[in-house]
């Protein structure tokens, strides 16, 4: 997957803006105010930090120890930073990024979760 993807994969989901509270570089991809990706879309390899449950994140840190490990400056038990540079499957890749925004949204407030549902 290229940034370019990344990015656009980040951003077509409801309500999802990219904003950069911390360094000009580092993207972070917000729906309702609320982080479900981050990444520095130039940083070579290209990573993305990314949300998960907490089973599932040991499960993919043992299937995948060169290319999913915890979350680098996040909840350990949370959140996994994600190597995308064509090691794993563009496809696992999506689903982990869809998951991730999945569970941020399933954390808003009953309103947020009901105006994303709205077209």
């Amino acid at each position: 997957m290229t940034p370019p993807e990344l990015r656009a994969l980040c951003l077509s989901f409801a309500a999802a803006v990219e904003d950069f509270p911390f360094r000009p570089e580092i993207s972070v991809f917000k729906v309702c105010g609320r982080l479900f990706a981050l990444s520095d879309l130039h940083a070579r390899p290209l990573r993305v930090t990314l949300k998960c449950d907490p089973e599932d994140a040991v499960r993919l840190r043992a299937q995948h120890p060169d290319l999913i490990v915890p979350g680098y400056h996040m909840n350990k038990r949370h959140w996994n930073t994600v190597t995308v540079d064509g090691g794993l499957p563009d496809r696992l890749v999506r689903e982990l990024v869809e998951d991730s925004y999945d569970l941020v949204v399933a954390g808003l407030p009953r309103a947020e979760r009901l105006r994303l549902d709205r077209p």
